[in-house]
């Protein structure tokens, strides 16, 4: 299999994964009247599509004991249960994501979800493998923390006139980090050990995972909005432009590809997964870029509401920065 160990290509990899993870929401604004529960059953497939990929192209390179195939012959039932695990907490956290996506926008929901998961994970992560300077990667940690206060405020003051969406907006992007900072130290377990899954194969069964998962609870979801709207059935699944359906499934390649990335960033050695998975999330910063500049999300929101969106920024910036030199200042 192909993996990195010059920390110039890992760190092309990270930010692949960051670019990949912040980007792949543009493609639920691309399908305008699309349920987001229809978009995801597309979504999913992109996932499972995008393992395969990977799998078979650089999962292959050169062969190896870590090569795709023959690693998933030789790992065992505890690690593939393992990213399974993974996978069906991170299609709960997904959805959730999703969720606050249609209410609140991506300028909202990635930057308080991300940036929370960014924390829980960090932290996770950390205590099962500690690599990187503990002061600049919790210190990193803190500025994102402040960023995810800057960017709440401004949209509590965007949304003033209208409470109690924010406030739904805002609660299911919390729900959605805490579970989205969990699932990847899940990864991490089945990706460490004796007889475990290398960063390919793992992707696999992640996506397995997040299938399991989807089909119960996204029918449940379909059933019972946590938006407000009203319920929607196969039958609109089948009935959307087939343009949809095409970005629902890119939706889900862009975003494997990013995770493949990621996992296989943290399995070089002087990276470690708190510092790999800390990067990708600087998406928070990628989406928020894309909700602000090129969705307009804050264009007619007060000026009290515009004027913290560059602190946000700020913070985030300085934040990924201190998370990124990390691995390169002895403790």
């Amino acid at each position: 299999m192909y993996q990195p160990e010059a920390y110039s290509a890992v760190l092309v990899f990270m930010i692949a994964s960051m670019l990949c993870w912040g980007s792949w929401a543009n493609t639920m604004k691309l399908t305008p009247g699309y349920a987001f529960q229809l978009f995801y059953w597309d979504y999913v497939m992109g996932i499972v599509l995008g393992s395969l990929v990977w799998g078979f192209t650089l999962g292959n390179w050169g062969g190896g004991d870590l090569s795709f195939l023959s690693n998933i012959s030789q790992a065992d039932s505890r690690h593939m249960l393992f990213a399974i695990a993974g996978g069906a907490v991170f299609n709960v956290a997904n959805l959730l994501l999703v969720a606050a996506i249609d209410i609140a926008g991506l300028a909202v929901a990635f930057p308080i979800g991300i940036g929370l998961a960014l924390v829980v994970g960090v932290l996770l992560n950390y205590a099962i493998s500690p690599k990187g300077h503990p002061g600049l990667l919790f210190g990193g940690m803190a500025l994102v923390v402040l960023a995810i206060i800057f960017d709440a405020l401004a949209y509590r003051r965007r949304e003033s006139e209208r409470r109690s969406v924010s406030v739904r907006g805002i609660w299911i992007s919390v729900a959605c980090g805490v579970l989205m900072g969990i699932f990847y130290p899940l990864v991490t377990k089945a990706v460490t050990g004796e007889h475990s899954l290398g960063p390919y194969s793992v992707a696999l069964f992640f996506a397995l995972g997040v299938v399991l998962c989807a089909i119960p609870v996204n029918y449940l979801f379909m059933k019972k909005p946590l938006t407000g709207a009203a319920p929607v059935n196969m039958s609109q699944y089948f009935e959307a432009k087939p343009a949809w359906h095409f970005w629902g499934v890119m939706g889900g390649l862009i975003w494997c590809t990013g995770t493949v990335f990621n996992f296989v960033a943290s399995h070089a050695q002087i990276i470690g997964p708190a510092v790999s998975y800390a990067i990708g999330q600087g998406a928070t910063m990628v989406s928020a870029v894309w909700g602000v500049f090129i969705w307009k999300e804050f264009a007619s929101a007060p000026p009290a509401s515009r004027k913290l969106i560059p602190a946000m920024f700020i913070f985030f910036l300085l934040g990924l920065g201190s998370i990124a030199i990390a691995p390169m200042v002895t403790k």
